[in-house]
């Protein structure tokens, strides 16, 4: 992701270092050159470009960073760039819409956004106080263009022409709250800015991060069937926080490096619907049946150990915003083109006898190019029974859903 536009630091997905001398004029499309788009490093979703340049004084990085970053990157983008001769040019072109901008992940979110290299607009929507959120980013100097807009009355504009639409609007969780708690307020809040999306931007990749995701999803599934613009490889549940969070876990559990570390997580977006597939976990790890159980509790409950820290104060906003930074820059990667992009994903699914499931998919230029079913083949006895027990919970949050748009028919 941009930190000016001549330098590129990413957080989701591309991470990259360059400078080509003189900076664009913040108005002209940004341009950041890769050698490969095969030969990128993964680091957790993050990926370091096989073309390193670090000499941008411009950054908000010192020399020094600079420096350390460049040590850290060169070598590894170098071994890799002797793999492949293939070039790969991303260009600030695609427009992303934040709906709920002014809550405590839009912010940061919108920060992380505003960061990509791939980014041409951003526009914040809220109900109140996102003037300010945008006038406070407008002055990043990254590609990006911001614009605000309040109330549903400047719904419709803010939708116009986006490309990937993400809706993190609803109330938080609070101590003693569960995600069910929050159905009825967050699901007329997603159900009513779907309708919006179904309107303005029928195309657009939708990222639902309003909970109940396992709810919400099925919600904004329904409201896209009943208009008539229904694409399910368009719409996703965003689970990559399950995903990030078991990486980290797991990298201190047993003191592996996060670069290294890869968990997929699937099921659902809560409580024990929650299933991280530790027998899948690369690299190849042992695990005692004590830490299979120990990791497994605390990645499913790391919501509530968020909230209960904060003491009221809020729910994980952070670490949601830098998921879902992650989960924005795979796919706007996967619309420009680059065809090794996966992450796990809350979406319609046919991998088990439920409806919607979280898995590892594929993306591409139109949305989902592949669900992954290889995750849920020689899984231990633990896991099997797992995933058994989760799917009553995951099926009554999903029919929850369904019920709910069809018990309150959208908006012609």
């Amino acid at each position: 992701m941009a930190t000016t536009s001549a330098t590129t630091f990413s957080i989701g997905s591309t991470v990259s270092f360059g400078s080509r001398g003189n900076p664009l004029p913040q108005s002209k499309p940004f341009v950041a050159r890769f050698t490969s788009p095969n030969s990128l490093a993964s680091f957790s979703g993050l990926k370091a470009a096989t073309y390193v340049n670090c000499e941008s004084e411009s950054s908000f990085f010192s020399k020094e960073s600079s420096a350390a970053l460049r040590g850290s990157f060169v070598p590894k983008a170098q071994k890799a760039n002797q793999k492949s001769q293939n070039g790969l040019q991303p260009v600030a072109s695609y427009k992303v819409a934040i709906l709920g901008a002014a809550g405590g992940i839009g912010q940061p979110l919108a920060l992380l956004i505003k960061m990509s290299p791939l980014v041409s607009a951003l526009n914040l929507y809220d109900i109140a106080n996102v003037k300010g959120v945008a006038a406070d980013l407008s002055h990043c100097n990254t590609p990006s263009q911001v614009q605000d807009f309040t109330g549903a009355s400047e719904l419709g504009n803010c939708l116009k022409g986006v490309n990937v639409v993400v809706i993190p609007a609803g109330v938080p969780r609070k101590p003693g709250m569960t995600r069910d708690d929050l159905f009825n307020i967050n699901a007329n809040i997603v159900k009513t800015l779907v309708e919006a999306v179904a309107d303005n931007c029928p195309d657009a990749f939708i990222h639902i991060i309003s909970n109940p995701v396992n709810s919400t999803v099925p919600i904004a599934a329904e409201v896209l069937k009943q208009k008539g613009v229904y694409d399910p490889k368009k719409l996703f549940g965003v689970t990559t926080l399950d995903v990030v969070r078991a990486n980290t876990f797991v990298a201190q559990k047993k003191n592996l490096k996060l670069i290294d570390v890869d968990v997929p997580v699937v099921g659902g977006h809560a409580g024990i619907t929650i299933l991280p597939l530790l027998s899948k976990t690369k690299p190849s790890v042992n695990f005692t049946n004590e830490e299979v159980e120990q990791l497994t509790v605390r990645i499913q409950n790391a919501g509530t150990e968020v909230v209960e820290a904060k003491a009221g104060a809020g729910s994980a906003t952070l670490s949601m915003a830098y998921a879902a930074a992650r989960f924005v820059e795979s796919s706007l990667r996967a619309l420009d083109g680059d065809g090794d992009v996966y992450e796990c994903s809350f979406v319609q699914s046919d991998l088990t006898d439920l409806p919607f499931f979280a898995s590892r998919i594929k993306l591409g230029r139109k949305g989902i190019e592949a669900l992954i079913p290889s995750d849920l083949s020689g899984l231990s006895e633990y896991e099997e029974k797992a995933l058994e027990a989760l799917k009553p919970e995951l099926r009554a949050s999903i029919e929850k859903g369904i019920a709910f748009v069809q018990k309150q028919p959208v908006t012609a």
